[in-house]
């Protein structure tokens, strides 16, 4: 891969820096005062005010490939604007329309939707008009698993009827939430990964109950839209609503976890640079013990330890942005699961050392720090644990050595690494591949 940015990518992180400066960061306050004031969970009318700015100066939808729907990008020239918009995680990434999970949700409908549920769903969220909640995860199973969910999706007539409970549906509470993707089994006798289907469920159908919020480590997350326990008691939607099939469930999750997975490090990253911007101003302006913290040891050991974890994260998950553009999402499988393992521990050990160097104010609301390790720690759990990838990450390297256990090559990298002409394209995914949360 080659180790640069392109004309388009540089002109769009410039234009999107000075956004950031003129308007991101002097908003933030604004922002935190709006919606401790507002009601719960509603979008504060500055965030309004920074999405107008965003689409005029071509600042929108830089998440999705499509040309036709979003910006154009490839993966690796998104990465470094969703780094940059990282940096504020509580509003950029809204501002640019480019939040989860109406961002995985707006793919799905891209690549899976029909042409009446593109333009009666999809093109408000484009537009950023409305807000959208996914619903996956269950309080019931271990989600880790996406085969065990026992949501049910049930072929009636014209209808199909949904039954089950779900929860962490981040964004459903958000008064704008107008609809919900819903995974669920419409056949349990078919093969494993074939009994899981997804359906549209717009959120005010009769049945769908917003039981309560969920908090993460005593946050309530209103910038995103809260995290909510929802149940569908019998609700009734049209046939129509169904996404790409039956069955077809399990395979849109693939397609649309993976980019979610590597917008997730992509903004992690903008989020450690911050937290360790943060920790060298304080560490040059305060004065402990008759010395500044900088020159305390321990503290030039946290900085170049931060510096040099941070490079290491942003080379993979570029080197992972640049393997899905040129082989796809099922050959970028492995650095996948790799950033998703790295990124997130890597953020969270980063904020850490942060957090301890502001001392009391580290952990309070005067610095954004609290809250983005939070954000941080979640995702270790986010779009599937630790553990799951881990574990997958080993069977793979262990299915090479069992295919030739004595071969004695010098070749390390993964077949994945090795694009092949004519592989580019829409991601592709595999069946045999668990899903997380």
């Amino acid at each position: 891969m080659e180790f640069y940015y392109d004309d388009t990518t540089e002109k769009l992180g410039e234009r999107l820096l000075d956004f950031m400066d003129s308007h991101i960061y002097p908003a933030e306050p604004v922002h935190a005062d709006q919606l401790a004031a507002g009601p719960p969970f509603t979008t504060p009318a500055v965030m309004e005010e920074l999405k107008a700015e965003a689409r005029r100066r071509g600042l929108w939808n830089l998440f999705l490939p499509d040309a036709e729907h979003g910006a154009g990008l490839t993966n690796l020239q998104y990465a470094p604007l969703a780094e940059v918009a990282g940096r504020s995680p509580h509003l950029a990434p809204e501002a640019l329309n480019c939040s989860a999970p109406d961002t995985g949700n707006m793919e799905v409908l891209t690549m899976f939707g029909t042409p009446e549920q593109q333009e009666r769903w999809l093109r408000p969220l484009l537009d950023g008009r409305i807000r959208s909640a996914f619903g996956m995860t269950e309080p019931d199973v271990a989600s880790s698993d996406a085969t065990n969910i026992g949501t049910r999706i049930v072929r009636d007539g014209d209808s199909y009827v949904i039954d089950g409970r779900k929860w962490w549906s981040s964004g459903a509470m958000n008064p704008r939430c107008e609809i919900f993707i819903v995974m669920g089994k419409t056949d349990l006798d078919a093969p494993r990964h074939r009994q899981q289907s997804m359906i549209l469920v717009p959120r005010h159908t009769a049945g769908v109950t917003v039981q309560r919020h969920l908090q993460v480590f005593g946050f309530d997350d209103r910038y995103h839209g809260g995290h909510a326990e929802v149940t569908f008691d019998s609700v009734r939607v049209p046939a129509e609503n169904l996404i790409a099939g039956e069955g077809e469930g399990f395979a849109i999750a693939q397609a649309r976890l993976g980019p979610g997975r590597i917008h997730h490090c992509m903004r992690l990253i903008g989020m450690a640079e911050r937290a360790l911007e943060l920790m060298c101003a304080r560490a040059v302006s305060r004065v402990a013990f008759g010395r500044p913290l900088a020159e305390q040891g321990v503290v030039g050991e946290w900085i170049a330890e931060a510096r040099v974890r941070i490079e290491q994260a942003r080379l993979l998950v570029l080197k992972t942005a640049w393997l899905m553009d040129t082989v796809g999402n099922k050959g970028a499988h492995t650095e996948i699961q790799a950033i998703k393992i790295a990124t997130p521990a890597m953020t969270e050990w980063v904020l850490d050392k942060a957090i301890q160097l502001h001392g009391g104010a580290g952990v309070s609301q005067d610095y954004p720090l609290a809250g983005m390790w939070a954000a941080a720690r979640a995702l270790r759990l986010a779009d599937g644990p630790d553990e799951v990838h881990k574990m997958s990450l080993a069977k793979a390297e262990l299915r090479k050595h069992a295919a030739a256990p004595d071969s004695g090559s010098l070749r390390t990298a993964s077949a994945s690494q090795t694009p092949q002409s004519g592989t580019s394209g829409p991601p592709t995914v595999r069946n045999d591949q668990e899903v997380g949360s």
